[in-house]
């Protein structure tokens, strides 16, 4: 009898640390009835009878919020997008601005490399050091 007596109040201890931090850690908009800290007065004063209050009667509700979704997700958003033929419109307009672009620019391959007609590779020799050797 003591064991069920001990186990009982262990459960009724970790559903009242449970309440009080359940009420604590709740937003203040999802308070009913009182305020925040007259519950978690309430729930700390009535052990066991204040964090069934605080269940059944404090504890709002999740509202139905508005849900947030990916925007490949969101019909509305899809909506308004405009049409496939809109995008292969822009698509090729764009590769059409690219194309220009590219036959604008000069090509570094192109160009042909600079010729140099005294360098520092003919001062050094053959063997790549100066002078005569020792």
């Amino acid at each position: 009898m003591a064991r069920l007596l001990l186990i009982g109040v262990l459960l009724a201890l970790a559903f009242w640390v449970y309440s009080i931090v359940d009420c604590a850690l709740q937003d203040a908009t999802r308070h009913r009835g009182v305020s925040k800290p007259v519950w978690i007065l309430i729930v700390v004063l009535l052990p066991v009878l204040g964090g069934i209050l605080w269940f059944v009667v404090g504890r709002a509700r999740r509202t139905s919020a508005p849900v947030r979704r990916a925007p490949d997700d969101d019909p509305d958003f899809l909506g308004s997008l405009g049409s496939v033929r809109d995008q292969d419109e822009r698509i090729r307009r764009l590769e059409e601005e690219l194309a220009a672009l590219d036959a604008e620019a000069d090509d570094p391959r192109d160009v042909p490399p600079a010729s140099s007609s005294s360098s520092d590779d003919d001062a050094e020799g053959p063997a790549g050091s100066r002078g005569p050797r020792a």
